[in-house]
């Protein structure tokens, strides 16, 4: 019996006895089926981390390996290079690896072939990584190496490849190396662009390691053997695994169930998949003005700011201060590099997607948490101008049209009735559309965060000019209606319009139920329009139960993005992830606690299903993040964070600056989700919201959890979490 124990000394220890890691606790499959559009991806890299891998398949219930890119040079968008291990006589050009088994970490994938058994495993470095590959049998064994993306080649020699893939206007680079010499190779087409590379005979275990590198074949080298220098395959996965567990260890869990901690660390594993730091040991490319910099200081690019702001960014702001404001400096930089402040910073440049100046408010964020070491002015003359002189319409970047010179005289966009015909060239008038509802609340909410970064430059006449403009959503809000309405450019409400069925010329993504509460900054001021605070709740009841109207799929022909639904609330999209909270500010915090504990259980679970909708690379993982821990960052811009229900009995963060913040519900369960009272550093809290500084300062949150709401905990109006009528500039 004594395999089971560990003797340590003269002492009998029980493996339970030791702490386990959290990284046994993360899945990478969790999602990897997409409810409608894409599945979750199994991710292989080290945290915030250039080189990132995977198995390229349809989704994670396909059997058959395509290829693994040898990077995701960005989040879904782009990749390079090709790399597959095949053997046979015929057909490897096109050859799939079909899948037996397979065990996928965040640190590790290791994957063995149907019938014959062949064995790939593959870990990663920051800038380079290591397959080591295990053929059943030791003949007709090859390497298939290609590039991605039409433009580039492949030069090989006896153990050395090098190569450049070509892709959005930039170029990758390639120095790879193989144990075991290449006894042939084959061009596809007689061209260098594909290669089957020959094993020799007797070498069925063969390792390939390889650096990337977006400035040289000479610096991908250097990248290599900075990280790489030997063969050693587990010593590279080793540190790797530290990597990870490093990271995942900053907040501790106790309590919930094995499932909630597989769900829970699974979401915090993706929030460290962006932004990446593509700075390559003192150099970096810079597709922003098509140069190589001379550097000491990370630069970090891949962020979609419409997803991020709302969680992820904030949750970067708690756990790593410090890369929160390198992130920020890098777009600083972007800015002073291409003249414009970028919306979706991709590796290959701006990729101007979706709507609003989402770095005003993702700065502003940061400014009021007191998170301040990048270039004030140089940040405020960017997002100055991407209010004023750039263009507010979708997917754009540049300068303002016709249209944003309608928005600045008449205060919101207009929209086009059913059956006109787009006139303004710059619209993308195939699919994305004017989204003209969307595009003024959301420039709404931005100038307000702009207002309140005037108003600590002591910019009086630009914090006037944005509290404005700040207020332009209230153009759009139709108030004998009771919702969000699109007008034309005579200032005439667009008839007829079903607020379930409006697609993108009026909305981003989703419909009027959800961008109804998009004025976060305004809240108060947006519950005024709805009639008042019971008025308010009333609708937000509604939302939940409001039926589709609409048979799934027609609704879904026009909303796709519209996943996870609970009446028209959206769960699967990040337009609606603060939508659950703001029962909070209408005082019925109980009902609050109900919604999120329920949308947690219903979708996000540690299975194949178990993300309601894209994921976006930590966009919705930090939704869960937060959630489950008990707290959520309502309105980015306001230092605050709005309580929920954590769905654990323990709480841990452990802080950069040496301290923690805890958040204890010892008789938390699946039905004890309601809090009865509660107290803060041990005095009793009424309030459903606390400050990011009680936060930073380390404390206690202590909740008392029941089966039945208590209707009168934090229900008064003077609990209610602040916004724009009562909590005008947080910034001092």
């Amino acid at each position: 019996m004594l395999r089971n124990y560990i003797l340590i000394g003269l002492f009998l220890i029980s493996p339970i006895a030791f702490a386990q890691s959290n990284l046994s606790y993360v899945d990478p499959t969790i999602g990897g089926v997409g409810l409608i559009l894409e599945p979750t991806r199994p991710t292989v890299q080290l945290p915030n981390c250039m080189l990132r891998s995977y198995p390229m398949k349809k989704d994670q219930l396909d059997d058959q390996i395509r290829y693994f890119p040898l990077n995701v040079a960005s989040h879904r968008i782009t990749y390079v290079f090709q790399f597959l291990p095949v053997s046979g006589e015929s057909g490897l050009w096109d050859k799939k690896f079909t899948i037996e088994a397979e065990e996928t970490t965040p640190y590790y994938y290791q994957v063995t072939s149907e019938v014959k058994n062949d064995l790939i495993e593959f870990t990663t470095a920051a800038r380079s990584a290591i397959f080591q590959v295990t053929f059943a049998e030791n003949d007709q064994n090859f390497f298939r190496l290609g590039i991605l993306n039409g433009e580039g080649e492949l030069q090989v020699g006896k153990r050395v490849i090098t190569g450049t893939d070509h892709f959005q206007g930039m170029k990758a680079y390639l120095y790879a190396e193989t144990d075991v010499d290449i006894e042939d190779i084959r061009y596809k087409d007689n061209e260098r662009k594909h290669a089957l590379l020959k094993i020799g005979q007797n070498a069925q275990t063969v390792r390939f390691k390889y650096g990337i590198s977006y400035i040289s074949v000479e610096q991908a080298k250097q990248n290599l053997y900075n990280e790489i220098p030997g063969w050693n395959f587990d010593e590279v996965k080793q540190a790797a695994y530290n990597a990870w567990d490093k990271v995942l260890s900053q907040i501790n869990v106790e309590g919930g169930t094995e499932a909630q901690k597989r769900v829970f660390y699974t979401a915090l594993y993706r929030s460290y998949e962006r932004m990446v730091n593509i700075n390559e040991y003192g150099a970096y490319y810079s597709a922003f003005d098509h140069k190589i910099h001379q550097s000491d200081k990370p630069f970090y690019v891949d962020n979609w700011l419409w997803d991020n702001y709302i969680a992820l960014e904030p949750l970067c702001m708690i756990l790593n201060p410090e890369m929160a404001q390198e992130r920020i400096r890098s777009f600083v930089t972007m800015y002073e590099q291409s003249g414009w402040m970028p919306s979706f910073a991709v590796v290959f440049g701006d990729w101007p997607a979706m709507t609003g100046n989402n770095a005003a408010i993702w700065m502003t964020d940061a400014w009021a948490k007191g998170l301040r070491n990048f270039d004030f002015n140089k940040a405020y003359e960017g997002i100055k101008k991407g209010s004023l002189e750039a263009t507010l319409l979708p997917w754009n970047n540049g300068p303002a049209t016709s249209l944003d010179s309608f928005y600045n005289e008449k205060g919101y966009m207009p929209g086009l009735r059913p059956g006109e015909e787009e006139t303004v060239r710059e619209v993308d008038a195939g699919w994305e559309k004017r989204q003209s509802v969307s595009v003024t609340i959301d420039n709404s909410y931005s100038d307000w965060c702009i207002a309140q970064m005037a108003g600590y430059a002591g910019y009086g006449k630009d914090r006037e000019l944005f509290l404005n403009r700040s207020l332009n959503y209230r153009n759009l809000f139709r108030v004998e209606k009771g919702f969000v309405w699109p007008k034309d450019k005579n200032g005439e409400w667009i008839e007829p319009f079903d607020p379930r069925f409006a697609g993108r010329e009026y909305f981003t993504e989703n419909n009027a139920y959800i961008f109804n509460w998009a004025a976060k900054h305004d809240l108060h001021g947006l519950f005024g329009l709805m009639g008042g605070r019971k008025q308010a709740e009333a609708k937000l009841d509604q939302l939940f139960r409001e039926e589709l109207g609409l048979p799934k799929f027609r609704f879904w022909y026009t909303q796709p993005d519209a996943s996870g639904l609970v009446g028209q609330f959206a769960m699967g999209n990040e337009p609606g992830l603060h939508i659950p909270y703001l029962y909070n500010y209408l005082g019925a915090p109980w009902k609050t606690q109900k919604r999120i504990r329920m949308l947690l259980d219903t979708w996000f679970t540690d299975n194949l299903f178990g993300i309601p909708g894209d994921e976006d690379g930590g966009g919705m993982s930090s939704f869960v993040v937060f959630s489950m821990m008990g707290f959520f960052p309502v309105t980015a811009g306001i230092p605050v964070y709005n309580i929920g229900s954590p769905v654990f009995s323990r709480i841990t963060i452990d802080l950069p600056n040496g301290k923690q913040f805890m958040i204890c519900a010892p008789n938390n369960s699946e039905h004890n989700k309601y809090i009865h009272s509660a107290s803060l550093n041990g005095k009793d809290w009424n309030k459903p919201w606390f400050t990011h500084e009680d936060l930073i300062k380390g404390g206690l949150l202590e909740l008392q959890m029941g089966d039945i709401p208590n209707l009168e905990w934090g229900n008064k109006e003077s609990d209610a979490p602040p916004s724009f009528n009562s909590y005008k500039s947080i910034i001092k």
